[in-house]
């Protein structure tokens, strides 16, 4: 009987540890760039001093207890859940339209496990060395160097996890208030909480999972075949280049490249740019191996040991590369130490690298679907900004109410009963004052309300009842009811109100 899939690869690999090789490149650079501008927006952002009248002095601030968002001089409320939404809507478009263009690129430099992992690394990096010497601390036995290295690695992974999680709580409650109060004991048990999760989910993500993240738990990396295009650009080896018609060799079989180097060099006037005598060197060499069939791929494995996930990126395009370039930097340096043209690893599309003589890779936009990403981004983007920009410092909502639609009174004259709701937008108490136009100034009933003053984040609801005589009921269907904030009459609103009476009600 033939043995199922399942028993032979078993439920579970154990994960292989990756060593990675650090590299120069300009990959590498807008990698560290992006982590550095990201750390400083996050780990600085709630330390930012702003000042406000009825909040303490921080520029971002999510106040729970409030119900409101802070963010610099904008003050969100839960009524405000449509800019959440159109948020959500931008960064969904928005990522589909990055990815379409230029593959992965959120997963390579901007995705938060990404960007915690290349911290961690660089921590170990720094205490244990480069990746041999890496390699061989985590083969050799336990001794006083590996528990003195492994443990100061691990220690500073904590103290970083732990450092992620107090200041996402920050954000919170006033920072410098809640640090102190979380040292001495005095936070509320929440807060303990939060940064005890945060602080062991981040230290087993990004030091102890690190490409398992990506593999297996981030569902990103499944569906990106959905959003590829032949024509997206993605880190991609030529392999027509790289192989030729015998396949890659190491140095040692195209050993004629230090050779040319050392005769060109002996040849040429000592006038001549020795570095232009080495490029002449390289060519010389590059054109040996394509006279024996070997491709430019000089097979160092460089690729593969700089490489997060661990991948081979000479196997083709994975589930598992996560777009970061890399690749592309290791390669570089290699082509540029023989003298071969870059580009061997380079970002481009399935479509240019099959043609039968590739293009400079560039960024196709003029597809249907990109194009309809594009405006949507626009469009949503334009409608949040304007719906932030015209925003006023309160919403009102008149309802009227339907069951009865309308009373007749003994002596004749019609009611109808209205629900008056204010929401206060501002940063401070507001008086409100409603009245009505189109109808007599004794018709609108305000109850033992004149005026309704109203915090900020809050609602207040008004019953108001109008009163008409039946002549007047007869030819009124529609008034105006006024909503006024004390001392501010440019901001009055209005809105248009139905009146209900028993001839409409016939009619």
């Amino acid at each position: 009987m033939q043995t199922g899939l399942e028993e032979q690869l078993g439920l579970y690999q154990k994960r292989i540890p990756i060593f990675t090789r650090s590299v120069k490149g300009r990959f590498r650079r807008f990698k560290t760039t992006v982590l550095v501008l990201a750390y400083a927006i996050y780990f600085l952002l709630p330390w930012l001093p702003w000042s406000r009248l009825d909040a303490p002095s921080q520029a971002v601030l999510f106040d729970l207890p409030g119900r409101r968002f802070l963010i610099f001089g904008l003050t969100v409320y839960p009524q405000d859940v449509v800019w959440l939404a159109l948020l959500l809507f931008i960064a969904a478009i928005l990522l589909f339209f990055v990815t379409g263009l230029v593959g992965r690129a959120f997963c390579g430099y901007f995705c938060f496990q990404t960007l915690w992992t290349d911290f961690f690394i660089w921590i170990e990096h720094k205490i244990q060395g480069e990746r041999p010497a890496r390699v061989r601390l985590y083969r050799q036995p336990w001794n006083r160097e590996k528990l003195l290295k492994v443990g100061s690695t691990h220690a500073l992974w904590v103290l970083a996890s732990f450092w992620t999680g107090m200041t996402f709580v920050t954000y919170y409650a006033y920072a410098p208030q809640l640090v102190l109060d979380f040292f001495t004991g005095q936070a509320a048990a929440a807060a303990y909480i939060t940064v005890s999760i945060l602080t062991i989910s981040t230290y087993a993500a990004a030091g102890l999972m690190r490409e398992q993240i990506c593999t297996y738990v981030c569902p990103y990396g499944r569906f990106q075949s959905v959003m590829y295009e032949p024509e997206t650009l993605a880190v991609h080896y030529d392999a027509r280049r790289g192989e030729g018609a015998h396949g890659r060799a190491t140095v040692r079989a195209g050993r004629g490249i230090v050779v040319e180097r050392r005769r060109a060099e002996s040849a040429e006037p000592v006038a001549v740019d020795r570095r232009q005598a080495s490029l002449s060197a390289g060519e010389r060499a590059l054109a040996e191996r394509h006279e024996k069939g070997l491709g430019d791929c000089v097979d160092c494995g460089l690729c593969v040991q700089v490489c997060p996930t661990g991948i081979d990126i000479r196997d083709g395009l994975q589930y598992k590369c996560i777009s970061c370039g890399l690749c592309i930097d290791a390669c570089n340096t290699i082509m540029d130490s023989f003298g071969f043209p870059r580009g061997l690893i380079r970002y481009d599309s399935e479509q240019n690298l099959a043609a039968p003589e590739p293009t400079a890779p560039r960024v196709e936009w003029k597809r249907l679907k990109t194009i309809g990403y594009g405006a949507a981004l626009i469009l949503m983007s334009a409608y949040l900004a304007y719906s932030i920009g015209t925003r006023g410092s309160y919403d009102r909502a008149v309802n009227q109410i339907r069951q009865p639609l309308y009373v007749v009174l003994s002596n004749g004259d019609i009611r109808n009963r209205y629900q008056v709701r204010i929401t206060n937008k501002a940063a401070q108490d507001q008086t409100y004052e409603i009245s009505a136009s189109g109808i007599p100034a004794g018709a609108l009933d305000l109850g033992n309300f004149r005026e309704i003053t109203i915090k900020p984040g809050h609602s207040g609801l008004v019953q108001v009842s109008v009163r008409l005589a039946p002549e007047l009921a007869e030819h009124t269907h529609h008034f105006e009811l006024l909503i006024t904030p004390k001392g501010k009459p440019g901001e009055a609103r209005s809105e248009t109100v139905r009146f209900d009476s028993p001839k409409e009600a016939h009619d």
